[in-house]
């Protein structure tokens, strides 16, 4: 499926809570699963590799991740610098559920993110949708795809 990059229509603006600030925006990967940061994801490319897991085989480099949160142990910080390091970080997290373990992976990346949206963003925002997450103001937009 083709995915219009372009931001069109009025966007769905959801509002939350900052978690490290920056501006960024692409297209969204969508998890209702949470992640684990210590062998859930192969940061040499940024792929889930975690057996059960719904995004088994997805990269979430380059993308905006919306997911429910981070599992596991610390490992979420190693994983994160390491995905930052090689270029295959998110550009942005959006997530429903705080822990140090996913607040701390967010700093390392210096990645924009957000929490305790007044809208659940797994409800609201749909995997190829275009995002803008603005952690400054603590707002995530949606442009619904075409």
């Amino acid at each position: 499926m083709s995915v219009n990059h372009e931001p069109h229509g009025e966007p769905i603006v959801l509002h939350g809570r900052r978690v490290v600030g920056g501006v960024a925006e692409g297209e969204a990967l969508v998890s209702n699963d949470t992640i684990s940061g210590w062998g859930g994801v192969n940061p040499k490319n940024g792929t889930i590799i975690e057996t059960r897991h719904e995004l088994r085989g997805v990269s979430f480099a380059g993308k905006i991740l919306i997911c429910r949160g981070a599992k596991g142990s610390s490992g979420w910080s190693v994983m994160f610098h390491t995905c930052r390091l090689a270029g295959t970080a998110p550009l942005a997290v959006v997530f429903n559920e705080m822990t140090n373990k996913i607040a701390l992976g967010c700093v390392v990346m210096r990645v924009p993110a957000v929490t305790e949206l007044d809208q659940d963003p797994l409800v609201a925002i749909e995997t190829g949708d275009w995002v803008r997450v603005n952690g400054d103001a603590g707002t995530v937009e949606v442009f619904k795809r075409q």
